[in-house]
């Protein structure tokens, strides 16, 4: 494992984060080809229904991957400290708060599909393909959940290397299934779904073995997978505030979608690529971001006070640094890849037109996530859960709503996403810069 608590700062944490950041590159091109395949084979039409899938699916699942967050950082704490009963008992009531969580997602996904698919206003002749998208989707929405939980309990310990083999494993599974399905048999834009639920059941089940096989200190018992009291308590009070964030900025991005689908199936297709694309750049904010929690965590942990505030000015550094670059390259050639989806004019215009409004400020995106993620390791889940629901959500629907009202074009839509990321860096910098870190550290230890 990464013990991430001793020798160099920055090789023991881009060795962490490397593997997280190639097993991004893997889902993201799975993700993407994904829809590069649909685009192709089955048209604008299905690329739409596909489209906005992201959303959707981040307000379904946004809860419980936040409280799995809360986990991660009760494990990699109690890791760091060597507390290994108080570790065990966080890992099972992780696994079992995982299962009701899948179970109950799997049940409201398949159920409110068609209901929320026209809430936010998903035009008749997409509806059909995106409900049947969405429901195939959500029948493995548990594995989907395991998968995350897993993969949290692993990286908490410092194992990022099995979830990135495993990564790239599923992800071209899903590809050759995805040109098997819709390329060769024409099964239809349902089938992509089921590609990716057949992909996510062997993930999950290859995380599941290797916990199962584990080091006996944080391996999984199946007979003690159940709640227990304290550590479910604790997984909460870190998690919730993360799980409550991700659900509103869900529902604040459905409200946004919502918008986006006022403008036709061409602008739901052009901005459904476009946001395929964005998600390259969230590999190193991601890879960096829980790198930088679990690095946090577990210093706490060890009491190495001095090592956590080196380690995070050098993630901040490079995952803005990383970022900024890939957003400089999407402006840049953004006609071309947009056009990879989908050889329609209108469609790539709506694209560019996305990209060359957003990607230069990527830099602000990594810089938030970078402090929320310090945050969340450190134990203080509030702030960042505050700020960016003020930000991201309030803010941001609301100056979309008022705005359009007066200039309706899809541009103000596009303006929003860059207006909050940098206001919201504003105000987590002031709080950064004016919080007294090393004694905020030494309360934490008194206090845990």
């Amino acid at each position: 494992m990464n013990d991430l608590t001793t020798g160099s700062i920055y090789r023991k944490l881009l060795l962490f984060a490397f593997p997280i950041f190639l097993g991004q590159i893997f889902q993201q091109l799975y993700n993407t080809i994904d829809s590069l395949i649909v685009g192709r084979y089955l048209g604008d039409q299905a690329l739409a229904a596909v489209s906005s899938s992201g959303s959707m699916i981040f307000l379904m699942v946004g809860l419980f991957q936040g409280v799995a967050l809360g986990a991660g950082v009760i494990i990699s704490k109690e890791y760091g400290a060597k507390n290994i009963t108080a570790m065990r008992l966080a890992i099972h009531t992780d696994v079992a708060f995982g299962l009701v969580a899948g179970i109950v997602l799997t049940i409201l996904g398949v159920t409110f599909t068609p209901f929320i698919l026209r809430w936010i206003h998903t035009p008749a002749e997409v509806l059909p393909e995106s409900t049947v998208y969405f429901r195939v989707y959500f029948c493995g929405a548990v594995f989907s959940i395991m998968y995350n939980i897993f993969v949290g309990i692993l990286q908490a310990v410092g194992d990022s290397r099995h979830p990135l083999y495993y990564l790239i494993f599923s992800s071209v599974l899903n590809v050759v299934l995805d040109l098997f399905f819709v390329g060769v048999l024409r099964w239809g834009v349902g089938s992509a779904a089921l590609a990716t639920v057949i992909a996510q059941v062997v993930s999950a089940l290859l995380c599941l073995r290797r916990l199962l096989h584990a080091e006996e200190q944080y391996r999984l018992i199946l007979r003690e997978i159940r709640f227990h009291r304290g550590s479910f308590f604790s997984i909460i009070r870190f998690g919730l505030p993360s799980g409550i964030q991700n659900s509103v900025i869900g529902f604040a991005n459905i409200v946004v979608q919502a918008n986006i689908n006022g403008f036709g199936q061409y602008a739901m297709a052009g901005c459904g690529a476009y946001f395929k694309l964005e998600g390259f750049a969230f590999l190193p904010v991601t890879c960096f971001a829980q790198g930088l929690s679990t690095f946090v965590g577990q210093n706490l942990g060890a009491k190495q006070y001095s090592r956590v505030k080196k380690g995070v000015r050098f993630g901040v550094f490079c995952s803005m640094s990383l970022t900024e670059l890939i957003g400089i390259v999407f402006w840049l050639f953004a006609p071309a890849l947009i056009a990879m989806f989908s050889s329609n004019p209108q469609v790539v215009e709506f694209g560019v037109r996305q990209a060359r409004i957003e990607t230069l400020f990527y830099c602000m995106l990594a810089l938030a996530h970078c402090i929320a993620g310090i945050l969340r390791g450190s134990g203080k889940a509030i702030v960042p859960m505050a700020i960016m629901l003020s930000f991201w959500c309030v803010i941001r629907v609301t100056y979309i709503t008022i705005m359009l009202s007066y200039v309706h074009r899809i541009e103000v839509v596009f303006s929003a996403y860059p207006l909050t990321w940098c206001t919201s860096c504003v105000v987590f910098v002031i709080y950064y810069l004016k919080a007294d870190w090393m004694h905020y550290f030494e309360k934490i230890e008194k206090k845990y």
